[in-house]
């Protein structure tokens, strides 16, 4: 066994792996950019090195880096982790000249499935089922249109060496086919630096189905089951769960035994996933396969009781599989939801930030949390804004949901939007809870998902109010402490006035709605109106930001977390009952009157790169024409007119890189 490896990856995944190399005896290595310094992965290992610059391209992709950083260190061997190099043949290769072992499979592997199309090749060769499509190299864009037109449509366009939803498009019709493949080839280029292609017919109501196999050195191979990993946003998984809910014996047995011969027809080594697409009838065809560990891999960790990353490193060291397959049994369900820094509510843009307030629910048997992000620390626009894997279990499926209810409700975040309300929404929803599955289940059942933006209720402003009278008090009394005469009654925030109660006005912002809490002191109380309803409230800090608050005869536990908004106010994250709220902390000092103005411009809504200008200069428009296309965060974002009217310049040109609020477009509505 490896006495030291070095982990080529960041974030929740090298986290991951130097939990089991710490508890086999193994001693770390990571590596880091400059954004990453004090991140906790490498905060975690035994040795930290640096790469070079935030952009991955400068530090966590330059093979050569790593390879001198394996040599200074004396590692013996790279964990790839997922992303990144994870699925570079080359530098599976360039490790294994210099001595070092890749804790993955053959660079023979690698390639053999790299490649969509020639994957597609050798696993018809293998008698795995295909999706019908065009899987060729003449990539001419008027072949790849009559091809589609041949297929039929829908079909679905793929970059060959794409992987995480990434350079795929869905295409309905055959007018849409050649812009939908010029974005395509623009992302595939981007991501993966080849804008190579295939072409799918796509499955009406699929579900997305894997299977985790794992083969050593001398032959052996198994399949530990299956993911479901259906539920996808803009063909990025969200949440997944194991076993699939309504797979027979039978159909276990033969996706299973169709997924270990896929890895024995590239003589494949170690973990690897092969995905499905599986129709509702219960035929299923390939779709591609992943020679790395998965994201969702704690999921089958979860229900099998085996440690996958300890497999990897056993395997790695050429020892034999630890189990057959008639040892492997699955032992309860389990299910995994993604917490991203983004919002929901606006197509998932992916938020940055500072993680002002960061407490996920606490880890048990039942409960697990893999991360590689700590309270403080920064979500950048270089990275995938994932925040944490949430992963629960339980004896049955049921239980599993209603466990992940109570930990989504636990999770509490504040300093920048995530999706954990949307996943609450998610697991809730009837579709899903009762195993009705498809990719297409979040548009499917979008009404249920993305409800109308309701009004902050009428606790959750009680409270606000309350937890700033209680931070008035707190800070009075630190200020107290601290003076010459702590016991002086000035310093007193109890609104005491002689032969009267003080009043005053507490307002926030509810979107662009202004509320104001209408307060009087009464002695130990406090009497709050609003909207002409007055509470009689009083509140108790507790440890932390939580506090008891006292609403006539109800006693709720809450917490409100002061977090530096980019306007002159202060946000306050609310969370209560298992909901988390937004307002910002209203001074009337910096109100201004925007007025109704007809003219204005469109602004980067995080840090990116233009790629594409779609209209000119004098252009008149309608509201939801595209105007430009910018890529962040590895994904295009097409920015639309806000209303019809006239596009009267543009802030920069295609390849130019534009700051998170940049203006991007001077455009001009129609008045009226």
């Amino acid at each position: 066994m490896f006495s030291k490896i070095l982990i080529a990856n960041r974030g929740e995944i090298a986290c991951r792996v130097i939990k089991t190399a710490r508890r086999m005896g193994i001693r770390t290595v990571a590596v880091y950019s400059e954004a990453d310094a004090n991140a906790r992965h490498v905060r975690l290992a035994d040795e930290a090195v640096l790469l070079g610059p935030a952009a991955a391209r400068e530090s966590y992709l330059v093979a050569d880096k790593i390879i001198d950083a394996c040599k200074r260190t004396g590692a013996q061997a790279v964990h790839p982790g997922y992303g990144f190099l994870s699925e570079n043949a080359d530098f599976a290769d360039a490790l294994a000249a210099n001595g070092i072992a890749f804790i993955g499979p053959p660079a023979s592997a690698i390639r053999a499935m790299g490649s969509k199309s020639e994957a597609k090749k050798l696993m018809g060769k293998a008698a795995v089922p295909l999706t019908p499509g065009y899987h060729g190299d003449d990539q001419t864009p008027a072949l790849l249109h009559k091809e589609a037109d041949a297929i039929g449509y829908p079909v679905l366009i793929k970059a060959a060496a794409g992987g995480g939803g990434k350079g795929m498009r869905l295409v309905d019709k055959s007018d849409d086919f050649p812009d939908a493949l010029a974005s395509c080839k623009r992302e595939a280029i981007s991501s993966f630096g080849d804008d190579h292609v295939l072409i799918e017919k796509y499955i009406t109501k699929p579900r997305h189905i894997e299977i985790q196999v794992f083969a050593d050195s001398q032959g052996n191979c198994v399949y530990l089951f299956e993911r479901d990993c259906s539920v996808q946003r803009r063909h990025q998984k969200v949440l997944e769960e194991a076993p699939a809910p309504g797979m027979t014996l039978e159909r276990r047995r033969q996706m299973g035994e169709a997924a270990v011969a896929a890895a024995k027809a590239v003589g494949y080594v170690g973990a690897g996933t092969v995905e499905f697409i599986a129709n509702q009838d219960g035929s299923f065809y390939f779709m591609e396969m992943n020679t790395r560990l998965q994201v969702e891999h704690p999921v089958t960790e979860m229900i099998t009781g085996q440690d996958l990353v300890e497999w990897q490193l056993r395997v790695a060291a050429g020892q034999s599989l630890p189990l057959a397959q008639e040892q492997l049994q699955i032992r309860g369900h389990a299910l995994e939801a993604r917490i991203y820094a983004e919002d929901a509510n606006k197509g998932f843009l992916p938020a940055t930030g500072k993680l002002i307030r960061l407490v996920p629910p606490a880890d048990s048997v039942n409960v697990r949390v893999d991360t590689g992000i700590e309270e403080g620390d920064e979500i950048t626009p270089y990275y995938d804004p994932m925040i944490a894997k949430l992963i629960v279990w339980d004896e049955t499926r049921d239980a599993a949901l209603a466990r992940m209810r109570k930990a989504l409700a636990d999770y509490r975040v504040a300093g920048l939007t995530t999706n954990i309300d949307f996943l609450s929404r998610l697991v809730a929803c009837p579709a899903f809870a009762s195993a009705d599955l498809d990719t297409g289940l979040i548009e499917r059942q979008k009404e249920f998902l993305f409800p109308a933006i309701q009004a902050v209720p009428r606790d959750a402003l009680l409270v606000a109010t309350v937890g700033e009278l209680l931070w008035e008090q707190h800070q009075a009394r630190q200020a107290a402490q601290h003076s010459g005469d702590p016991y002086s009654p000035w310093h007193a925030r109890d609104g005491w006035r002689m032969n009267s109660s003080s009043a005053r006005s507490i307002s926030f912002k509810d979107g662009d709605t202004l509320v104001d809490a209408h307060v009087r002191y009464l002695g130990e109380h406090w009497a709050i109106t609003l909207g002409g309803e007055t509470t009689l409230a009083r509140g108790k800090k507790l440890e932390g930001d939580r506090f008891a608050v006292e609403l006539d005869d109800r006693r709720l536990i809450a917490s409100v977390v002061v977090s530096q908004d980019s306007t002159v106010d202060n946000r306050r994250s609310i969370f209560l009952q298992g909901s988390t709220y937004s307002l910002l902390r209203d001074d009337p000092l910096h109100r201004v009157d925007a007025g109704d103005s007809h003219g204005g411009g469109l602004t980067a809504p995080m840090p990116g790169k233009v790629v594409a200008l779609l209209a000119h200069p004098g252009q008149k428009v309608e509201k939801g024409t595209p105007l430009l296309i910018l890529e962040a965060m590895k994904m295009e974002h097409t920015i639309t007119a806000p209303a019809a009217g006239t596009v009267k310049a543009f802030c920069y040109a295609a390849g130019e890189q534009v700051s998170d609020g940049a203006a991007l477009v001077e455009f001009e509505t129609v008045a009226g």
